[in-house]
């Protein structure tokens, strides 16, 4: 299995889970392809951000949504569509948890894989 982080960046938020306050977020597409399949999923991860300096990723606020599994391997085409609708993707994601993500206020640059 080879699984590629698509797209990644980190983001000031706002979450309580598990009683813990979260100020930041890992937002991420994610290709998983094994055994002629592929898998792309939008995923967020709350972590608390208590300093400038703190980029711990705690994976109990953990998220995902799977956008598209079938049968074929990457596609830059596909990937630039699923990235069309990453955000509102990822506010459906983080509302379901009553989390909200600031997109204007990165703590990181972009990365992609």
């Amino acid at each position: 299995m080879a699984t590629v982080n698509v797209y990644e960046q980190y983001f000031e938020a706002s979450c309580t889970y598990n009683e813990v306050l979260r100020k930041g977020a890992l937002v991420m597409l994610v290709a998983d392809s094994c055994g002629g399949m592929i898998r792309y999923q939008a995923a967020v991860s709350f972590f608390p951000h208590r300093d400038e300096e703190d980029f711990a990723v705690s994976y109990d606020a953990y998220f995902e949504k799977t956008l598209y599994e079938a049968k074929g391997r990457r596609s830059k085409k596909r990937e630039k569509s699923l990235l069309e609708d990453f955000r509102t993707t990822i506010e459906e994601i983080a509302a379901e948890q009553n989390a909200e993500v600031f997109w204007d206020k990165p703590l990181r640059e972009e990365r992609r894989g």
